[in-house]
């Protein structure tokens, strides 16, 4: 990570303890909003959504017995067309 900082400070013309807050700084506000239920999207890069997971039957896997998983709440990330691009022609 500390070499995407690094990318970033030159780039903006900041330090990188700058740039290390505000790419923190800006997790920290998606994942707030995404969990409040709103729908962050950066266009081309990323989108956050808050979606509810249905309770399931898991397997403890250090005994064996069977479990049920109750339902909850997660966040969902999914990489926008920009980003797919990028790993795609790599």
């Amino acid at each position: 990570m500390d070499k995407i900082f690094k990318e970033i400070a030159a780039e903006l013309g900041i330090t990188q303890a700058e740039a290390k807050k505000v790419v923190k700084l800006f997790l920290e506000k998606a994942g707030e909003a995404a969990a409040k239920g709103e729908r962050v999207i950066l266009p081309g890069y990323i989108s956050i959504t808050k979606v509810k997971r249905a309770a399931r039957h898991g397997v403890n896997p250090r005994t064996g017995e069977k479990i049920m998983i109750p339902a909850k709440e997660v966040l969902k990330a999914k990489l926008g067309k920009k980003i797919q691009d990028k790993i795609n022609s790599e």
